[in-house]
């Protein structure tokens, strides 16, 4: 109580209210951690496809290699053992910072990896080094989510979710700006070699914060009937809530559309004619701070409308800003309607950064926290991805972006549908796990 009281009264205070929770300090190491958290989706997807496509790359082959975001949807077959194993020789760091390091260190050797791989040589080598980034990318998610909502209190993890979508940003977009604007001047390899230093706010961020507050005792797994149990306990834990199997129903459908569109921005912008510097300052820098915004809004519309309606909200603008993206299609190289399209996606999604993932990190059990939010993250956008990478090339290439766009939009409908169905039969609040209601151990005093 009295560390609270003297930051009350310190610099925070100055701070105006609608800002303050921002600056508490899980909120802002959740900033950090986002930041680590986004370069590598850049690196795998929107620079990769924009390198694939300059090197003259087949546009199907282009969207298959959306399929090593697919490693991420399988991150739950081994996200138990960021919750149950102790590393050698850095353990006594902590389990969480441990794996902190561990994972960021061999995130910045798949980036580097990937970057010597020459795509005009080899697809085939290039489709490994990017499956390699996918799985290192997904084990840093793991440790980075779990350490997220751990050190969130349940009152903080709207803004928690805020912060952590805005470091996601500016991680993803910095990333993958530098790199456009390096690939450009001194070539694709040193420009994935500059970036692999967006693993570093994450690493520091474990070595600052020390180790969260643990929620369960930590098991170790070594006979394989532990192992499965420490694999099936999160998801019969999960299955035995109310409406369990609709709650899982609306993860895998509520971002078809919306994962459909995204991973094949570039394609579009590529084939309108857009220069790379044209990109830069459109669709990483409007779409910057148009999501940036979006997240300012997304907190606001959280306090204000609570999470079920919030989440409705956000997702129905989600949907309809794939809409923008039919006219930018129909309208071709036209930069204001670039801004606008992109304007307005990054602007929904920003809201929905912080809704959604508020409500995803609320349903996790805190005995199984690695291991529920890997499983929901990964349900999250499974069906979108498997789709971009085995037939969106082929789509685009037979009926024309126009329509593209506009069955993306038609996809977002089932979700949001489902979603008020839940609302109306209590199906949300009864989904909510333990990391949504459960305040933090009181600490004993000294």
């Amino acid at each position: 109580m009295a560390t609270t009281v003297i930051e009350s009264a310190g610099w925070r205070a100055k701070v105006p209210d609608v800002f303050r929770p921002y600056t508490q300090p899980a909120p802002l190491a959740a900033f950090f951690l986002g930041i680590s958290s986004g370069f590598p989706f850049a690196m795998i997807g929107a620079n990769l496809t924009t390198r694939l496509a300059q090197d003259g790359i087949d546009k199907k082959a282009v969207t298959a290699f959306t399929l090593a975001f697919l490693v991420y949807n399988l991150k739950w077959l081994w996200a138990w053992a960021v919750d149950g194993v102790r590393l050698p020789l850095i353990g006594h760091l902590g389990k969480r910072v441990s794996w902190l390091l561990l994972a960021g260190v061999f995130v910045m050797a798949a980036v580097a990896n990937l970057a010597f791989v020459d795509p005009k040589s080899s697809l085939l080598a290039t489709a490994y080094a990017a499956v390699l980034v996918g799985f290192a990318g997904a084990t840093f998610d793991i440790v980075i989510d779990a350490y997220r909502i751990e050190i969130l209190k349940p009152e903080e993890l709207g803004v928690g979710s805020g912060m952590t979508q805005y470091g996601w940003r500016i991680g993803s977009v910095a990333a993958g700006a530098l790199a456009l604007v390096l690939a450009s001047r001194i070539g694709w390899e040193w420009a994935y070699l500059a970036c692999a230093i967006f693993a570093l706010p994450a690493m520091l961020t474990g070595l600052i914060m020390g180790e969260p507050e643990r929620h369960r005792d930590p098991v170790a797994k070594r006979a394989t009937g532990e192992v499965w149990q420490s694999i099936a306990g999160p998801l019969v834990e999960f299955f035995q809530r109310k409406g369990a199997f609709l709650v899982l129903l609306f993860i895998l459908l509520h971002k078809i559309g919306d994962t459909l569109a995204n991973l094949t921005f570039r394609l579009l912008f590529d084939d309108l004619g857009f220069t790379n510097d044209e990109i830069a300052i459109y669709d990483v820098g409007i779409g910057f701070w148009a999501y940036l915004i979006g997240i300012f809004v997304g907190g606001i519309v959280y306090a204000r409308m609570g999470m079920k309606r919030s989440v409705l909200l956000s997702l129905i603008l989600m949907g309809v800003s794939n809409f923008s993206f039919a006219a930018l299609a129909s309208a071709g190289h036209n930069n204001w309607g670039m801004a606008g399209a992109i304007g307005f996606e990054n602007f929904a999604s920003g809201i929905g950064g912080v809704t959604v993932i508020a409500y995803f990190s609320a349903l996790c059990d805190l005995r199984f926290t690695a291991a529920q939010y890997a499983l929901i993250s990964a349900a999250a956008s499974i069906v979108g991805r498997f789709l971009t990478g085995t037939s969106a090339g082929a789509m685009i290439e037979a009926f024309g972006y126009v329509d593209f766009y506009l069955l993306t939009t038609a996809l977002a409908v089932p979700g949001i549908v489902l979603f008020w169905l839940m609302m109306r039969a209590g199906l949300i609040d009864a989904s909510v796990g333990t990391a949504g209601t459960e305040e933090p151990a009181p600490q004993s005093a000294p």
